[in-house]
């Protein structure tokens, strides 16, 4: 594998150009006669080739072996992975799980891949699956890609180091790592066990929000962004190619890695995002401000305005709002809520059972908020400017109803005294 990893192209939905090997990328056409080197032109469209130009996204792959020979896919013993629409009867109650553990026996990062959530429908490509991952090996000879969705991974614990066919990321806890949908890639564990979140997006790509009046600065900007130089992996052996389709895994042996784009050009392309470069916006006056503010990636439906998901994030900031009630106020959403905590302490939920790994689920409509602890600090809190500083919580939030998977529902880690967390806000009400 040739490594370029110290180096990255920046830039969010960039058109860019790189090559491992000079003169590798054709001059003035995509497929020529005869590409250079003896390359391979190979087309990757993540959209129809019709799109409106503005979210028509492909790129041009120049590789030893076309990807068509990677074929002969058999049914695989799958991980406990569902696919949408799940079936699950939801109940209209507030769900969370304390962090879920690495298991002892050898996982590579798909063998220890479940699902806790899911929404929508894969086939319609609307909404999105909700994973974990608990890993403890690296994937040497054996490589993945879903055709049912882009992912979008949060490591809570340890790096991953993702292998994919436009070169190498690094993603270690406090970024998260964009895998297109369909790219083939290998996980390695430079640290040793790791965990983490997985949004499998059914639906349209992942895209920088509208900023609206906040107006051309500000969020996530572009400039931030980190897609891989081009670095291939030239190898022949024994092999495992496992792929996802229509929810059900398949696998097939093959004799050399598919990592193999010596060269390639476009628009579509995995990349890596610092949560910590987000630039926060909120209220410098009074009020706490609708939680989109901090909306770093979305995937748009076919309503404006309303996204198929969103990936939120909850970073390090000051608080000055005066006469305000500081944390995320008491409220119920047409939006499902999933909610994971990176490190720190989340400020809604600062009476316990909410620690880097947890995760929680807030359906449509469910009522949500502060903790009764959170509650009381904040209601009794002096207010001086204050720096939320040793914290990340992020969300993915959708229109489409959030189900758990019944693995989820039964899970050990499953909390059945959440509801506890606001048994301590008592009647407060006083005639004038």
């Amino acid at each position: 594998m040739t490594d370029n990893r110290q180096r990255y192209l920046t830039g969010f939905g960039n058109d860019f150009a790189t090559e491992a090997e000079q003169g590798a990328l054709p001059e003035g056409q995509n497929s020529p006669q005869k590409p250079p080197l003896g390359l391979y032109a190979e087309k990757f469209s993540g959209t129809a080739f019709t799109a409106p130009k503005a979210r028509n996204f492909r790129s041009w792959f120049y590789r030893i072996r076309p990807s068509v020979t990677t074929i002969g896919f058999e049914p695989m013993k799958a991980p406990p992975v569902e696919t949408a629409p799940l079936t699950t009867v939801t109940p209209p109650d507030p769900m969370r799980w304390d962090p879920f553990p690495v298991p002892d026996a050898p996982a590579d990062f798909i063998d220890g891949l479940f699902t806790v959530a899911g929404c929508g429908d894969a086939d319609a490509q609307a909404g999105v699956g909700i994973h974990i991952y608990c890993a403890n090996r690296s994937m040497t000879d054996r490589f993945f890609s879903t055709s049912d969705g882009e992912l979008l991974l949060v490591p809570d614990t340890g790096t991953l180091v993702l292998h994919t066919e436009c070169g190498i990321l690094d993603v270690p806890p406090g970024f998260i790592g964009v895998v297109p949908r369909g790219m083939k890639f290998r996980v390695e564990l430079p640290d040793g066990p790791s965990r983490g979140y997985v949004c499998e997006n059914y639906g349209a790509m992942l895209e920088l929000p509208e900023r609206g009046p906040i107006g051309s600065d500000g969020l996530a900007n572009s400039r931030d962004f980190q897609a891989p130089v081009a670095a291939y992996d030239d190898r022949e052996g024994d092999f495992e190619l496992v792929s996802k389709l229509g929810g059900h895994f398949f696998a097939a042996g093959i004799g050399h890695s598919p990592l193999d784009v010596v060269a390639w050009h476009g628009t579509l392309y995995p990349y890596r995002y610092e949560l910590d470069r987000f630039n926060t916006i909120g209220s410098i006056s009074y009020d706490h401000p609708d939680p989109s503010i901090f909306t770093v990636l979305t995937s748009q439906s076919d309503t404006p305005g309303t996204a198929n998901v969103d990936f939120v994030v909850f970073p390090p900031r000051w608080l000055v709002m005066e006469d305000t009630f500081r944390p995320p106020w008491y409220h119920r959403n047409v939006m499902s809520e999933y909610m994971g905590l990176v490190k720190g302490v989340y400020d809604a939920k600062t009476g316990g059972g909410f620690v880097p790994g947890s995760s929680s689920l807030h359906h449509c409509m469910v009522p949500h908020g502060p903790d009764a602890d959170a509650w009381q600090r904040a209601s009794d809190a002096s207010l001086a400017p204050e720096k939320l500083a040793d914290t990340m919580a992020f969300m993915f939030e959708s229109r489409y109803l959030i189900r758990p998977s019944e693995r989820a529902l039964a899970a050990p880690q499953r909390q059945p005294g959440y509801a506890r967390a606001w048994q301590g806000l008592t009647r407060q009400f006083r005639k004038p």
